[in-house]
């Protein structure tokens, strides 16, 4: 008897490398969008998208803390191999300690990605626009900095997370 395919569930979806979610979502979105830009203007558009894209990316780092059972840096850092999955980000450590980690990204696929989807700038509200509502969501005392992208033109792009005050 052929082995029964088994239910698609939430945790497979969380398994799945990033990199592969957002060329699925771009793949849906992007058309989605530009035609709303057509109909309602390009900065109009882009800004509801953003905002949509962050509420999602700060509900997703609360969802994170929930399921990790807590929400500190360390933890932070054990559970994001997904956005590296897949070889895609090179990054390199500049400082990390229990309540800071600053690091480069050298190589950014998703960058890569959405520029060969001709996406590009739309890779910017997909993927960079979530990094600083994502940790917010985790732990409303992680705060992010960071000045510059890959998926801007930049040479690489600089994280600098500080969890500040109580955790």
């Amino acid at each position: 008897m052929p082995e029964q395919p088994r239910p698609f569930t939430d945790a497979d979806i969380d398994s799945m490398p990033v990199l592969v979610r957002r060329r699925i979502e771009a793949m849906v979105l992007g058309p989605m969008i530009r035609a709303f830009q057509d109909e309602f203007g390009e900065q109009e558009a882009n800004k509801v998208a953003q905002r949509v894209i962050e509420e999602v990316a700060q509900d997703q780092g609360a969802a994170m803390a929930k399921r990790a059972g807590s929400n500190d840096l360390t933890t932070y850092l054990a559970n994001k191999g997904a956005w590296s999955a897949n070889n895609a980000l090179e990054t390199k450590t500049l400082e990390m300690d229990e309540d800071r980690y600053d690091y480069n990204v050298t190589r950014c696929r998703y960058a890569e990605m959405y520029k060969e989807l001709g996406m590009q700038d739309l890779g910017f509200i997909f993927s960079c626009g979530r990094d600083f509502n994502f940790p917010l969501g985790f732990n409303k005392d992680m705060k992010l900095t960071r000045t510059q992208t890959i998926m801007q033109g930049a040479s690489h792009c600089d994280f600098r997370y500080e969890v500040q005050g109580g955790k």
